[in-house]
């Protein structure tokens, strides 16, 4: 009786073929013409990296001939060192995403639970200037890189010192406003108590506030990480022998000479090189809404 009086319910809320064809239907081609859309270049590049064919222009979706040598071949040809690439970008993108989030939590703390004069000014001018790119100044750069190896080498151009010490300024100023906006609703009693039991201003940061902002703080990590791992401009800007060069620049030397571009290894990298991301990003995407969400209400 159960079982037929919500069979009944189902159908009476199921909508009549003609209104679901007017009313729905176009969402439906909409979603499914999007989602073609953002998979085809993965399934190109998927299908390339496994191709046998090293040509764009007859290749196909769907391989005539499979192999994996395009894998094989990054890993073995030497001139080509993919894993010195991949170990270059992990290690940059890592300490530099560190640094910047250290860097932003301290002054997110400062304008967060200190009171002094032009702290508003002081934290809307940080993001004022997140407007402009930076690499509006890589020629800057790339001079004061030169000028600053000469005195000291191993944090002049052409040095992975160098270029992390560039991205560390890249973000701090928004990552600060996120993370400011995250430690405004910690509650400021706890602050107190910890005073009151004879803590310093740096043991509530580090003690207190810090491990109850771990969720923003590990979002902005990983924010700041991916977008490291990317970037072009820059590093292509200040990093010239082939042992120094990132994921990104490497990828670039593979379709450098139209005559002898090798699309199959290019997939193949880009592939191992986009999985961490991906994982990542699959892993932790809750974490990421509910870190970048809960501070939003305050700021």
């Amino acid at each position: 009786m159960a079982t037929s009086e919500a069979r009944g319910m189902r159908s009476s809320h199921r909508l009549p073929f003609r209104r679901w064809l007017r009313e729905l239907a176009w969402r439906h081609l909409l979603l499914g013409a999007a989602g073609v859309f953002a998979l085809f270049p993965l399934i190109w590049i998927v299908s390339s990296s496994v191709n046998a064919v090293d040509n764009l222009s007859t290749a196909r979706i769907i391989p005539r001939q499979l192999t994996v040598d395009n894998f094989v071949e990054l890993f073995t040809n030497p001139l080509t060192p993919f894993g010195t690439w991949i170990w270059n970008t992990w290690k940059i993108a890592v300490i530099a995403a560190s640094g910047n989030v250290a860097l932003a939590a301290m002054a997110a703390f400062a304008f967060s639970r200190l009171h002094f004069r032009g702290r508003r000014v002081g934290l809307l001018s940080l993001v004022l200037v997140q407007i402009f790119p930076q690499f509006l100044g890589f020629i800057a750069l790339f001079l004061l890189g030169q000028q600053i190896g000469d005195v000291a080498g191993f944090v002049g151009l052409n040095t992975h010192g160098y270029l992390i010490l560039v991205y560390l300024g890249g973000a701090i100023g928004f990552n600060a406003f996120l993370i400011k906006g995250y430690m405004d609703t910690v509650p400021g009693s706890l602050d107190e108590s910890a005073a009151v039991e004879g803590a310093s201003l740096w043991q509530v940061f580090a003690r207190v506030i810090l491990p109850l902002s771990r969720p923003v703080l590990a979002v902005i990590f990983i924010i700041t990480f991916i977008g490291i791992y990317s970037e072009y401009i820059l590093a292509r800007t200040l990093l010239r022998s082939a042992d120094n060069l990132t994921l990104a620049l490497g990828l670039q030397l593979f379709v450098s000479n139209d005559y002898s571009a090798r699309w199959g290894n290019l997939s193949a990298a880009a592939l191992i090189g986009a999985a961490p991301i991906v994982l990542t990003f699959l892993i932790a995407q809750r974490q990421i809404i509910g870190g970048l969400t809960r501070g939003a209400v305050k700021g």
